[in-house]
């Protein structure tokens, strides 16, 4: 069995939230890989969720409803499609990690799943050589889906210890949100 890493600092993860659970699904001589995920039902149609997931509409709802997440949410360039670029910075005394910048790398419409991956900055400064973000939104029922968030790494050996820095917490905030976001739509209709 791959070895579980507690993701804590003093039992809370590095945004100061309920820690989870790191599993390492692969080791060669120089690199740990790794995923972890969160899945979360909302009742809704999945063309709904997708609606909010594959455009710029999420980055301007976690903007507005999670203020504390990000300090700052700029988009550099592209319009929510393949090679849109972002800037994320952290609020003021964010430990380590003040900013990155992430790119879409894949959306795929058809099985509703959107990748985007770490270009600069962030865990890239700390000894991983790769840090990506998956969202995948599966139909579950006709009114309902589930937002499945997923990071993946790659993370240097020699930099072992800070396997704490990945987080799936972030994006599980961001998919309640979501969720209560869709509903409040649905209520309204």
């Amino acid at each position: 069995m791959p070895p579980v890493f507690p993701n804590t600092i003093n039992g809370k993860d590095r945004f100061g939230l309920k820690a989870s659970l790191i599993q390492v699904t692969s080791l060669d001589q120089e690199n740990i890989f790794g995923q972890v995920s969160h899945e979360l039902e909302v009742h809704v149609p999945a063309s709904e969720a997708w609606g909010l997931y594959s455009t710029l509409r999420l980055s301007k709802l976690v903007e507005k409803e999670l203020p504390g997440m990000y300090d700052k949410i700029e988009l550099l360039e592209g319009d929510g499609g393949v090679g849109t670029l972002f800037k994320l910075t952290f609020p003021p005394g964010t430990p380590e990690i003040t900013y990155y910048k992430d790119r879409f790398t894949k959306i795929d419409r058809e099985n509703r799943i959107k990748e985007a991956e770490v270009c600069e900055g962030g865990n890239l400064n700390v000894g991983f050589s790769a840090y990506r973000f998956r969202f995948e939104i599966i139909e579950k029922e006709e009114n309902s889906c589930i937002i499945k968030s997923t990071v993946e790494y790659e993370l240097k050996e020699e930099y072992a210890a800070n396997v704490s820095f990945v987080s799936i917490e972030p994006l599980a905030k961001i998919a309640e949100t979501a969720k209560q976001h869709l509903l409040n739509i649905k209520a309204k209709d």
